[in-house]
């Protein structure tokens, strides 16, 4: 039984007259300041990943073979997702105990002096191993930070949002993400266009981390201006407060958290390949240039924003079930389809499959936040949400080293890699497939005793 089966009092006439059923102008500025929030918190997380792909082998890891640096180099990138739970209980005890506002502040920050570190971090030429021991100790406190955003910044959204438009509503904070891959791959490409692979190398990678800087003071600034969420004043007022977050939420919510663990093996595997494994492969395997391959990405997460804000929308009208599975079926399909079609290193069919697999991810993850939301209880949502969430992409951030080790022990057949993306799909989609509608709960009545 989940937390929601324990005893439950409806919140007062001020925790519905502030969700209200309308949209109002507040609502939208909610919605635009929780995208722009996860933008900046994204863009510092994800340009890791390019980097990660395109220049850490040769700059923190030259002293092994180039196909052990690329397992190495991605490891380093999963250790951002290995602290993401870490960051989920701490944060989540403070945005359940003190408020969803000011712990989205502290994230943002912690996320903006570690990526800007990064980018003045000197190379395994300069420190010997202290470089790589630096890199991915401020990876660790990335992986903190986030773990303390996904969860907050989709309970600002949702607990803001009018009771019939959360599925919208909670697709902002996926669109903030998928912009801040779109802006992390459009600066790595106008700097990787503006000089010779060398300067690349030498330094050009440092810009996207150090520009870093300006939008984290945008994002601070933003997040600064927004009010605390509606359901969780209301909640306070009423004195329900939870002494310990995480005790109550892996006691008495162990199903939801299982239950979102699995869904997220969709976006979690393929989703992995093909925006990091791929920039690799891409460039080494099918001899396609690094501008060809961030240029595919860009191009299909750009037209993933759509996407997502349809899904979010639809998911109020029709379900969250129903959406989440018409994206993870079209998953299992590409993972069987993804890598036979992509080795033909033809240009168009490579960009075809990427975006068919981002534009899935995108239909599952514009109604996944109201989903996750609705299946906690307010006293511990925001733990609930992040430490399944965090758990959720630990597992799937292994993908890229997992998929340099399948495809490097198999002379460079993708058969297996092919085998597992088709199975995580298919478990996500069972997972999904047996869970409960929650488009009608009501989060009102959802504030623990």
């Amino acid at each position: 039984m989940g937390v929601r089966g324990m005893a439950i009092q409806s919140v007062p006439a001020l925790g519905t007259e502030l969700v209200g059923a309308g949209l109002t102008r507040e609502n939208l500025k909610i919605g635009i300041a929780v995208m722009i929030g996860a933008l900046v918190e994204w863009y510092d997380f994800l340009i890791y990943a390019t980097a990660s792909a395109l220049v850490f082998p040769q700059v923190f890891f030259p002293n092994v073979s180039p196909t052990l640096g690329s397992v190495v180099a991605f490891s380093s990138f999963a250790v951002g997702y290995l602290f993401r739970p870490l960051g989920g209980i701490v944060m989540g005890h403070f945005g359940d105990r003190i408020g969803r506002k000011a712990v989205l502040v502290v994230t943002m920050l912690a996320m903006g002096l570690a990526t800007t570190f990064i980018g003045m971090l000197p190379g395994y030429a300069t420190l010997g191993v202290w470089a790589p021991i630096l890199l991915i100790s401020l990876r660790a406190v990335q992986g903190i930070a986030l773990g303390g955003e996904l969860g907050g910044a989709i309970l600002m959204a949702v607990e803001h949002a009018p009771a019939r438009r959360r599925g919208l509503f909670s697709s902002f904070p996926q669109l903030g993400s998928t912009i801040g891959l779109v802006v992390a791959n459009l600066v790595f490409l106008g700097t990787n266009l503006s000089m010779s692979a060398e300067d690349f190398r030498s330094f050009g990678w440092r810009v996207p981390f150090l520009f870093s800087a300006i939008l984290v003071i945008v994002g601070i600034y933003v997040r600064l201006r927004i009010s605390e969420s509606p359901i969780f004043i209301a909640a306070q007022l009423q004195g329900r407060r939870v002494a310990i977050p995480i005790a109550t939420v892996l006691t008495r919510s162990w199903s939801p958290i299982i239950r979102i663990v699995m869904a997220n093996f969709f976006p979690g595997s393929i989703g992995f390949v093909t925006i990091v494994f791929m920039l690799r492969y891409g460039t080494q395997t099918l001899h396609l240039s690094q501008a060809t391959m961030l240029s595919f990405i860009i191009i299909a997460n750009v037209l993933e924003i759509p996407t997502s804000l349809c899904a979010g929308s639809l998911s109020d009208r029709f379900g969250r079930k129903k959406i989440i599975l018409s994206g993870i079926a079209v998953g299992v399909v590409m993972g069987a389809l993804f890598f036979p079609l992509v080795n033909t290193a033809i240009p168009l069919v490579v960009f075809l499959c990427i975006l068919v697999v981002r534009l899935a991810i995108a239909t599952m993850f514009g109604a996944t936040g109201a989903w996750m939301a609705e299946l906690f209880d307010t006293g511990v949502r925001y733990t609930g949400v992040s430490v399944s969430a965090g758990i959720a992409v630990l597992i799937g951030s292994q993908t890229p080293a997992i998929a340099a080790l399948l495809v490097g022990a198999s002379g460079g057949g993708t058969t297996w890699l092919s085998c597992y993306l088709v199975t995580a799909s298919t478990v996500a989609f069972l997972a999904v497939l047996t869970m409960s509608e929650t488009r009608h709960v009501d989060l009102t009545q959802q504030i623990l005793k």
